[in-house]
């Protein structure tokens, strides 16, 4: 901190001082911080940032805003001053943080005699009212004074350290950073009561729990007794070993490294759903005198649960594990030692065979129909009464009753708690997909036990002296069910420019590359290696995807089968590359590129809950743990690709292919093998030619271009000019041509000039020809251009699209035909339908 005084540096203040006479601000200020070490690219001229890797550097390569996360470089010319006084928009999760504007710090009480003199003279029904309101502020150092507004969700995070292998704590500082930290809580420190009544008035409020599923009960719980009405929906991010509430509700089995900005957006964007949550009334077995009760708890160690309520050989294994957890704790800091843990105690109680009695000590009533004979008679050792349909770490104990007429599939919001008996075999059949049997749905149970029984609610063991239990419904809870999202690219939050059809590019990386290069993504995306491309929906998830990816590998796996070496050769050069024909192996995942600081895997059992355009834009990148990389000495830096490929009537001259051979037809449309030249060997390839000698045939060509003459320009091309020269504002004939609006020079250079003039680039502002047109509102040219495949993305030197200058140039028409065209080649209905 003293280091820090010495340069005047200030966190960023989260909320404000009370008392006061200014008037309230109801705007934040930017925090501009100096960064040593910035992600991302510049907000003014859109490039990246210099990395210093050096800790002894010094040198400050940004200035960013530690609220919306925007950054510029440390130049007059992308920092300017005006940005100082600027009020902060708070980011991209501006509708889920709390503005520092709201919180106030109350002002300590002045026990002058003055004071006291002048309070005793004003006695009025307001103050009364304030009176009664500093009574319930009393003792807590802020207040919360929020300004109500439909589009505002502000979001309360507790965080469990110690849940699930203790990721907690690096979960606790990544939403500090991107939240206000007074709206962060470490339940490790306190718990949960005291952050929910200082928010209690806040409207549209939202709680994520961080942790396990006896976190969420935890939270649930508090709400109760503080009855906030409405009742704040909870949402869930799984810390916890088994996380059963969480997979009911979309959050995946457990966090592994899914960006915080995205969990962030989920939690925004969330469906409220209900869920039942039921009551654990306790007594003394009637039916036994005092002196025959045997030794145990008195009381189960939750009242109410809202997973499952179970007795019998799994509560046994559980209290195992509480047991050793409560003795060294530091032995299960992992979920996969806890769940190693979990089987071994299973294997050792399954030999000891100590819960085969179980059906002989119990009575179970549900509904008032006595289930105890056909227990006894199944000679059950484990029951389980379930209100998800989740149980032990993921499967699914009820199954699927559709085929069964007296049962209905399970819900976690109808009123009924599902009641299944186990045997050793089908706890054991569990695990491969199989199911309990089948007892009753009810609303209420009643339960006698005649000795001592090992219980567990929600995961909560403990051996339970005879007692009668009675399970009833108590209320049901909001909670917040993860859904899918297209909101990863400000393009999709417009529904018209979803794309019909997606034609996608699938490049595989290497464990080896992934985990040596995560932290810079332009290097690990050199380092992959193209698979292929699909077409696929513009709705599809990546579910589906795998699908298309899968049949993909096959077709190169047939294709690959009869030659493993393809010989290219083109003008200039000629190599032999060996194609690799590796297969996918079955544990390939697929990588998140959207964000900015690296590439992020996405669990398998998320992949329904993704779409492809949320985790890419026109590549796809996926992890295969199994890839062997290797390279022949003299290969370029490219790869041959395998292109699903529908006849589409787009013409081949616009292919960036150098070489392109028809190999063989499959279901999914033409397979075609051909060399994508790399970007880098492309941008070298043009500056070398368009810096060659111009002739005076090329310069009576630039001139005709200039001046509109399409019949002097024709003449020109005949004579053997080059259509690859720039002039002297380093322009190619294609950007004049776009320039001055000559429709038919700009056709004519389409149809006979290479396509490396489509998306080139001058040297001055970066543009291409599709800028130049939109910047000059030539709506034909800009349509000739986007059909023949010119990129809508790619951006100038100040980061503007063609829509950006169409923008600026005031035509917003257009500005709407680029925004909904894609920079990918559309294919017909009908032949996709064909393809499929």
């Amino acid at each position: 901190m003293e280091q820090l005084e010495k340069i005047n540096f200030h966190c960023k203040p989260t909320f404000r001082e009370g008392g006061s006479r200014s008037p309230r601000e109801n705007f934040v200020r930017h925090h501009w911080v100096h960064r040593r070490r910035q992600e991302g690219k510049c907000k003014q001229c859109g490039k990246g940032f210099q990395q210093k890797f050096s800790f002894h550097s010094k040198e400050i390569v940004a200035i960013s805003c530690s609220w919306c996360k925007q950054a510029f470089h440390n130049k007059v010319t992308c920092f300017m001053l005006h940005h100082i006084e600027e009020p902060c928009s708070l980011g991209a999760h501006a509708a889920v943080i709390v503005p520092p504007t709201w919180i106030i710090k109350v002002k300590k009480p002045q026990n002058s005699l003055k004071t006291s003199t002048r309070r005793k003279k004003r006695t009025s029904f307001k103050r009364k009212a304030s009176k009664r309101g500093n009574e319930e502020n009393k003792g807590r150092p802020f207040v919360i004074k929020p300004i109500s507004s439909p589009l505002m969700k502000p979001l309360l995070v507790f965080v469990n350290p110690k849940s699930g292998g203790n990721q907690g704590t690096k979960v606790l500082q990544m939403f500090m950073w991107y939240l206000n930290p007074r709206q962060v809580f470490d339940l490790s420190q306190e718990g949960p009561r005291d952050a929910l009544e200082l928010y209690r008035k806040v409207p549209n409020l939202r709680i994520l729990a961080c942790g396990g599923d006896g976190t969420v009960g935890w939270i649930l719980s508090i709400l109760d007794e503080l009855q906030l009405n409405p009742q704040p929906p909870v949402a869930v991010l799984p810390l916890g070993t088994g996380n059963d509430l969480a997979r009911t509700l979309s959050w995946g089995g457990g966090y592994t490294d899914e960006p915080v900005s995205k969990i962030l957006c989920h939690v925004e964007d969330g469906t409220i759903v209900q869920l039942d949550r039921w009551n654990l009334q306790v007594e003394r077995n009637p039916d036994l005198p005092q002196d025959e009760l045997e030794d145990g708890a008195r009381k189960l160690p939750l009242s109410v649960f809202n997973n499952y309520f179970s007795l019998g050989f799994d509560a046994h294994v559980t209290l195992e594990f509480h047991e050793s957890r409560e003795a060294n704790p530091e032995k299960f800091n992992s979920r996969f030692r806890n769940k190693m843990f979990y089987a071994g105690a299973a294997f050792s109680d399954f030999l000891q065979r100590s819960s085969r009695d179980l059906s002989k000590h119990v009575k179970v009533v549900c509904d008032g129909t006595d289930l105890t004979p056909k227990i006894q008679e199944l000679k059950f050792q484990c029951i389980v009464f379930l209100n998800i349909p989740r149980y032990c770490a993921g499967t699914m104990p009820w199954g699927n009753p559709s085929d069964h007429r007296d049962f209905e599939p399970q819900r976690h919001d109808d009123g009924y708690i599902e009641v299944i008996g186990f045997t050793m075999a089908s706890l054991a059949a569990l695990q491969v997909g199989g199911h309990g049997e089948r007892l009753h749905q009810c609303r209420e149970v009643t339960l006698l036990t005649y000795k001592s029984i090992p219980m567990q609610v929600d995961g909560e063991p403990c051996r339970l002296a005879p007692s009668l239990i009675r399970i009833s419904l108590r209320n049901q809870a909001n909670m917040v069910q993860k859904s899918k999202r297209r909101t990863s690219m400000p393009l999709l939050n417009d529904p018209h420019s979803i794309p019909d059809r997606l034609r996608i590019r699938v490049n595989r990386i290497s464990l080896q590359d992934y985990e040596g290069l995560h932290y810079d993504k332009e290097k690990l995306r050199e380092a992959s290696i193209p698979l292929g491309i699909v077409v696929v929906r513009g709705d599809c998830d990546l579910e589906t995807c795998r699908m298309y990816i899968d049949r993909l590998q096959e077709d190169l796996q047939s294709v690959t089968s009869t030659t493993q070496r393809v010989h290219y050769q083109d003008q200039e050069s000629s190599f032999t590359r060996v194609i690799s024909v590796q297969k996918l192996s079955p544990r390939w995942c697929f990588l998140d590129a959207t964000s900015a600081d690296r590439f992020y895997r996405i669990d398998r059992s998320q992949e329904h809950l993704h779409f492809v355009t949320e985790i890419s834009q026109d590549e796809i990148f996926i992890l295969d743990p199994e890839l062997v990389v290797s390279q022949q000495v003299g290969t370029p830096p490219g790869m041959p690709d395998l292109v699903v490929e529908q006849a589409s009537g787009i013409s081949d001259r616009w292919n960036p292919a150098v070489r392109k051979r028809m190999l063989s037809d499959s279901g999914l449309g033409k397979i075609s093998l051909h060399y994508e030249v790399p970007e880098k060997q492309k941008d070298a390839s043009q500056t070398h030619m368009l810096q060659s000698p111009v002739s005076s045939e090329d310069q009576a060509l630039l001139q005709a271009v200039i001046a509109g003459d399409l019949l002097k320009f024709i003449e020109c091309c005949k004579k053997g000019a080059n259509l690859l020269i720039q002039g002297p504002d380093h322009c190619s004939l294609l950007h004049h041509a776009a320039k001055t609006g000559n429709s038919e020079i700009v056709k004519y250079i389409l149809e006979h000039g290479p396509s490396e003039l489509l998306d080139m680039t001058d040297s001055e502002t970066g543009e291409t020809a599709l800028h130049k047109a939109a910047c000059q509102r030539h709506r034909a040219i800009c349509q000739l251009l986007v059909d023949a495949g010119a990129s809508l993305r790619k951006t100038d030197s100040k980061g503007k699209t063609p829509r950006d200058r169409a923008q600026q140039a005031g035509d917003p028409d257009l500005a709407a035909y680029l925004e909904s065209r894609q920079n990918y080649q559309m294919v017909s209905h009908e032949d996709l339908e064909t393809a499929v």
